[in-house]
């Protein structure tokens, strides 16, 4: 609730000594903030989801509005670099290049190759992650800062756990990267680690702790746990915007075995949705099938690796020019890349 409540007031631009504060009424532009806050698709931001995992009563979503996460990009890589010369790439990724020249693979193919490739059982399903990410970042008051990381999280037997993070920009090796460790925006190099940490014993039977299932039906019940709250869980079957999400969150949770990838791609070609986009090298330079979602103003990427349907990555990117915020159509919201 509290991040719902925090969109809500960065719709409102009034400031805080304003004579409509607090109980009067929002001015034009702020009322106009607010509908399209109310009415936009809301993207997905996956921050850290390993920093806490609590015994779980409920579980905390953390979304945010086209209007709240859209930013200055050229803005800000001068505020927080400042040098014309540094690398400006590292705030600012080009979107994947899609080729679709190939004869496109539909999900339902797809989910067939990733069938017989779960024959043999091998590979098993791991606890722990092992991930690349990017996205677009916005705190109060300052630049954005944007940190491209390298997370691995691995899990002991004790039910206790490691997580690793790095900063590193795959595309550049070696060139600086941007964080805001310690709370003020400064360049790090590629490679250095940002935190180690581990954490005691946890234990939950919830998802995405639990872990997860691999047939499709039993899958989907699953993600459809992880998508909605208990509160409002409903009947309706998963959207294609919440099966991602929740792929995207049981992948920063669990390293899929085969079976578990054929499931999720037997999910996807059933939910539709999906339309093939042709061949794409991922930002780790491994092949892939891309298969995309178009919402209003964002284009949502799933890549595949396109002999067992492994998921190897997301790319979120704008298709529509926003001004109001400086952001053109192609810039990348964000994008994370898995790997075993």
């Amino acid at each position: 609730m509290a991040d719902e409540l925090e969109l809500l007031r960065r719709a409102d631009p009034v400031p805080h000594d304003g004579p409509r504060f607090a109980d009067g009424p929002l001015d034009e532009r702020a009322e106009q903030d607010l509908q399209r806050l109310l009415r936009e698709p809301r993207p997905r931001r996956r921050a850290r989801p390993f920093r806490a995992l609590p015994v779980r009563a409920g579980r905390t979503r953390l979304v945010w509005g086209l209007a709240a996460t859209v930013v200055v990009l050229v803005i800000a890589v001068n505020a927080v670099l400042g040098d014309p010369g540094a690398p400006r790439a590292v705030a600012a990724p080009r979107p994947l290049t899609v080729h679709s020249g190939a004869a496109p693979v539909s999900l339902r193919d797809m989910a067939a190759l990733a069938d017989a490739a779960a024959a043999a059982g091998s590979p098993t399903l791991r606890r722990g992650t092992h991930v690349q990410t990017w996205s677009l970042g916005m705190s109060d008051g300052e630049p954005p800062v944007t940190l491209p990381e390298e997370r691995v999280v691995r899990w002991r037997a004790d039910a206790s756990r490691t997580e690793l993070v790095v900063a590193t920009d795959p595309r550049r090796p070696g060139r600086p990267v941007v964080t805001d460790e310690g709370d003020e925006p400064h360049l790090v190099a590629d490679g250095q680690v940002i935190s180690r940490t581990t954490y005691p014993p946890t234990w939950s039977d919830a998802p995405p702790e639990a872990p997860p299932p691999h047939t499709a039906a039993r899958l989907r019940a699953y993600l459809t746990e992880i998508a909605r709250p208990q509160a409002d869980r409903g009947t309706d079957a998963l959207t294609t915007a919440e099966l991602l999400d929740a792929v995207a969150e049981l992948l920063d949770h669990w390293t899929l075995g085969a079976r578990e990838s054929a499931a999720v791609v037997r999910l996807f070609a059933q939910t539709g949705g999906l339309r093939p986009a042709g061949e794409v090298t991922d930002r780790l330079g491994r092949p892939g099938r891309a298969y995309v979602h178009d919402t209003e103003g964002v284009r949502r990427m799933l890549i595949m690796e396109p002999r067992t349907g492994a998921v190897l990555g997301m790319e979120d990117t704008f298709t529509e020019d926003v001004p109001e915020y400086g952001v053109k159509a192609g810039a990348v919201m964000d994008y994370s890349a898995w790997m075993r």
